[in-house]
């Protein structure tokens, strides 16, 4: 992490005239702008604006998260296609395998987000510091929304952080505490700024902003913090912030149908009563590739196809209306396959708006991922070109727009950052762990009965299984699952020793033969120090107060 400040007259002046994102060091010959920018809250609201890409920086259209793209594909839900290095390609692969185990660099760079994250930490901090230093030039109100926003993002930011690594350095806006070598602070100090923030930020912004859907607002920051207290297992803070949104407008969207289930993660300005936290893209940028990445080959050989939903995750889909789950073993063949046409139709609405399978319509044509198909099928690490092919039978449908068909243009989908529906799992959780079933069974039963499936009250281990089912299900490919695991310490028994499976099709005439096939072609392995993610050789090489973790030497 870069230690040297910034000077805030250039980089509150450079936000303000160009809303850019890259702040250069350099260091101002006047103080003209610093005058400027501090004298007027639009000037100071264009200046907080550059943080708002923060919010779309680590979530599942981009790559802030993870270096190896959408964590999911370290786990059972979803297989990236191609063995070849890269990010969207092949290292999620490459970490899931993770032959003869990973190094320490290896795992920083693809999970630690630590300079980068350090990089925005700081900008907010000088932001915080430019206002306590100027702050006199507003009235209390606006002064106290300005720091609230601000520390939304500093809490925000600091939870991508401890969610990784629970050891880190905690800066915040007095500047001259900044220094070269400075030691680990504990989880508990860090949680504790988390909460601070949040709670401060959720305490003084407003539940929403006339004409400005996009801001922070305390329905955000009370989500954020039910999200993150989850993570530092202070259950009754988790469950207080989950109430402090039920008090707000927020609604489940209707899901009964796929394309109701859908509009679930659209904006907030098209009437999404279910959007806590979004960022919006522009054609013109920012924007991203979600579509180009996903979409089923067929759409475009040379795009599309990059990771595909396994059986597992298929299989782990209820039977609309009644519940329960199909009897796959038909289709667990793997020597002559069958002819039986699986149970899609017969699954529950979340299946249908995640899920493309053979024979569903797609941009008003049917889909066809099977061996020579128009979306085709590919073995996986067989030594042939992906080409947009599934290797697992099937393709993401969850957040592509199927409207989408200019691929010259970029795609500006919504991220749907947080929803109501994560906010109540999180609440469920947090409830059974204070050992209120009665409140945690509630909290199940209205998610499931959303998507029309009915539920009846469970307690102890089966409890929480339910809770973890619905969070897989309902927060698929939404970046939650890996590190739900990790939280939950189950990671190391669930990823490791497992290979994930898809049906290989064949068509022959009318006829369609299905085959249950390895989709890995060799174990996974998830080791227990993955559960602490190691420093970088950035902040080991420039900060001599810290070591690396003992697990990782």
């Amino acid at each position: 992490m870069k230690k040297k400040i910034i000077h805030i007259a250039l980089l509150a002046a450079t936000v303000a005239m160009t809303g850019c994102n890259d702040w250069l060091d350099m260091s101002p010959t006047d103080k003209v702008s610093e005058k400027i920018v501090w004298s007027d809250p639009t000037y100071v609201t264009q200046y907080i604006n550059g943080f708002y890409p923060y919010i779309s920086r680590y979530g599942s259209f981009e790559t802030g998260d993870c270096q190896v793209g959408l964590t999911e594909g370290l786990t059972e839900t979803l297989k990236f296609g191609s063995p070849t290095p890269g990010t969207n390609v092949g290292f999620a692969n490459i970490i899931a395998f993770a032959e003869g185990g990973l190094a320490a660099p290896t795992a920083a760079f693809h999970f630690g987000a630590w300079d980068a994250t350090y990089e925005r930490i700081r900008r907010v901090n000088e932001f915080l510091y430019g206002l306590k230093k100027y702050g006199g030039n507003f009235d209390e109100t606006t002064r106290t929304r300005f720091e609230a926003e601000a520390r939304f993002f500093r809490g925000y930011l600091y939870f991508q952080l401890i969610k990784r690594t629970p050891e880190v350095i905690l800066y915040d806006e007095d500047l001259l505490k900044i220094t070269e070598n400075k030691a680990l602070s504990t989880e508990e100090e860090g949680w504790n700024m988390v909460e601070k923030d949040l709670e401060f930020a959720g305490k003084n912004l407003p539940p929403k902003w006339d004409n400005e859907p996009g801001r922070v607002t305390s329905g955000a920051a009370y989500a954020m913090l039910s999200r993150a207290m989850l993570y530092a297992k202070r259950w009754q803070s988790a469950r207080n912030a989950a109430e402090e949104v039920f008090k707000l407008d927020y609604e489940l969207m209707p899901g009964t149908t796929a394309e109701d289930y859908a509009k679930a993660f659209t904006s907030m300005t098209d009437g999404n009563t279910e959007s806590i936290l979004e960022y919006n893209y522009l054609v013109g940028g920012p924007n991203h590739s979600w579509d180009q990445l996903f979409m089923p080959g067929g759409d475009n050989t040379t795009m599309g196809g990059r990771a595909t939903p396994t059986q597992e995750m298929v299989e782990s889909y209820e039977l609309a209306t009644t519940g329960g789950f199909p009897d796959w073993t038909p289709w667990h063949n793997t020597t002559t396959g069958t002819t039986d046409t699986p149970p899609y139709e017969q699954l529950e609405p979340r299946f249908h708006a995640s899920v493309l399978y053979n024979g569903c319509t797609w941009k008003g044509r049917t889909l066809e991922p099977y061996v020579n198909g128009k979306d085709g099928y590919a073995v996986y690490d067989d030594g042939s070109a992906l080409n947009g092919r599934s290797t697992t039978g099937y393709y993401l449908r969850k957040m592509l727009n199927e409207d989408y068909t200019d691929y010259s243009t970029a795609c500006t989908q919504p991220w749907i950052a947080i929803r109501l529906a994560e906010v109540i799992l999180n609440h469920a959780e947090a409830c059974y762990m204070l050992n209120d079933n009665s409140s945690a069974n509630e909290d199940v039963r209205r998610i499931r009965t959303r998507v029309g499936l009915p539920y009846t009250n469970k307690s102890g281990e089966e409890l929480m299984a339910a809770i973890r089912q619905e969070r897989k299900i309902e927060l698929y490919c939404e970046g939650h699952l890996y590190w739900d695991m990790r939280r939950w310490q189950l990671a190391h028994t669930a990823y490791t020793g497992m290979r994930v499976h898809g049906l290989k099709i064949e068509k022959q005439g009318a006829t369609f033969i299905y085959t249950y096939v390895d989709c890995d072609r060799q174990d996974r392995l998830f080791e227990k120090k993955l559960y602490r993610i190691p420093l970088p050789e950035t902040e080991l090489s420039n900060n001599s107060a810290v070591k690396q973790f003992p697990e990782w030497l």
